[in-house]
């Protein structure tokens, strides 16, 4: 029998032990260490993947003429740092003129490590693309925006990029590759976490033969949900979860679970 053709109900087990399969700040971490005070359980932090630098001469192969962008799009603080970084190896002084476009306020704030910090010059939506839309609308006709990304690019802002006739370029500044995970070849949890497709990738590039078996897998994202059940893996927690609009953060959704796991034993 396929593990896709369980029953939910029927891997409800209890929780002592969680990997959260990335770093996280503290900040972050505030939520997960709420469990471990609530309900005693072990979680570890270890991050699946990591991430190279593209040095000048990989970046050259590419042929992007920073000096031809006017603005920048920030999806992340690596990409801003991985951004200011290869200008200083391309010896391109970024210009005090240039503008930028930030995922997020924290992100635009983080700016401030490289550059000064210019209100007029630093646009930034609540947390999505969604939220930058009307920004980068507004200087559509205005700028040529330049992207820098991982190896995995950002598809979702490329998409919108093209189908809006945007005169963009997509720079490859850093690489998303997998983690060595040797060391956790015989260690086991009850619940493995995964925000990106790319941790389940590196997840079988160490263990080609994993099997599930009573592990839960939780899921962050429709697009980590979907590989993780291409993989033949079931997802017994997943963000967002239809069935659970309220829920929004991961640890929540652990809570959750843990719960009805609790309940159902009663």
């Amino acid at each position: 029998m396929s593990i896709n053709t369980v029953n939910k109900k029927e891997r409800m087990k209890p929780v002592h032990s969680i990997l959260v399969t990335q770093l996280t700040t503290p900040n972050n971490q505030a939520p997960y260490d709420r469990l471990v005070d609530k309900y005693g359980v072990k979680i570890d932090y270890r991050p699946f993947t990591e991430v190279q630098p593209v040095n000048a001469q990989a970046f050259r192969k590419q042929k992007v003429n920073l000096e031809e962008h006017s603005a920048v799009i920030f999806i992340s603080k690596s990409a801003v740092d991985h951004y200011f970084r290869v200008c200083d190896e391309m010896r391109f002084k970024v210009p005090a003129e240039m503008k930028y476009f930030c995922v997020s306020e924290a992100v635009a704030l983080y700016l401030q490590k490289h550059t000064t910090y210019r209100k007029r010059k630093v646009f930034y939506g609540a947390r999505t693309l969604h939220d930058l839309k009307p920004h980068l609308i507004k200087h559509k006709k205005k700028e040529k925006f330049l992207i820098p990304c991982s190896n995995l690019g950002k598809q979702d802002y490329v998409n919108f990029l093209e189908e809006n006739e945007f005169d963009y370029t997509e720079a490859v500044m850093y690489l998303s590759v997998s983690s060595d995970l040797s060391d956790l070849e015989n260690v086991f949890y009850d619940i493995l976490v995964f925000f990106s497709p790319i941790s389940i990738d590196s997840l079988f590039e160490n263990f080609p033969n994993f099997k599930q078996n009573n592990t839960r897998i939780a899921a962050y994202g429709e697009s980590t949900t979907q590989i993780i059940t291409e993989k033949g893996l079931f997802v017994d927690i997943q963000v967002p979860d239809p069935q659970h609009p309220q829920i929004s953060s991961m640890a929540e959704a652990i809570e959750y679970y843990m719960k009805e796991q609790r309940n159902s034993q009663i």
